[in-house]
């Protein structure tokens, strides 16, 4: 049976990204290789992936060979470093700056940023994001959250599934 995944903020081939997020790695060609080789254990070419943005720091040709490397059908929702080429749109099943879907019986709202408020919030949807890393960004947002649900009206099921 096939599943969905969630992921965002990859960076490929972003040296700064190692230490911005306190990444394992020495290198970035150990961080992508690493990257692709826990995607391809996880993911099995039946399985959906969406990309929440920021695939990649690299020129548009050394993008395309590491996607091609991925396994599963994958769908870019763009991040504020997306590059949108013709030759990139071939290598997913669909590219986006917003999307909703239903994962199993849930509604998932899916975009590279967070918002506070979203579509269904009040009827058990669920809100995917990336973009804010381990910053001071994640820490206004992780208050958001929290203040949110201490008022106990405002259902704040949204997650930052950023690859941090």
């Amino acid at each position: 049976m096939s599943k969905i995944f969630y992921i965002s903020d990859l960076h490929f081939g972003h040296k700064n990204i190692i230490r911005y997020d306190n990444r394992p790695f020495r290198t970035v060609e150990e961080m992508d290789k690493a990257l692709i080789s826990n995607w391809n254990k996880v993911v099995s070419n039946e399985d959906t992936v969406y990309v929440l943005g920021d695939i990649s720091w690299y020129d548009t040709q050394k993008t395309i060979e590491i996607i091609k490397q991925l396994k599963g059908r994958k769908i870019l929702i763009r991040g504020n470093h997306d590059k949108s080429t013709i030759a990139l749109y071939q290598c997913f099943n669909k590219i986006e700056n917003y999307a909703e879907i239903i994962d199993g019986t849930t509604k998932v709202i899916m975009s590279h940023y967070p918002m506070p408020f979203w579509n269904g919030q009040f009827r058990d949807s669920v809100h995917m994001y990336g973009h804010i890393h381990n910053s001071h960004q994640w820490n206004m947002c992780e208050s958001w959250i929290e203040e949110a649900r201490q008022l106990q009206d405002i259902p704040m099921r949204m997650y930052n599934v950023g690859c941090n």
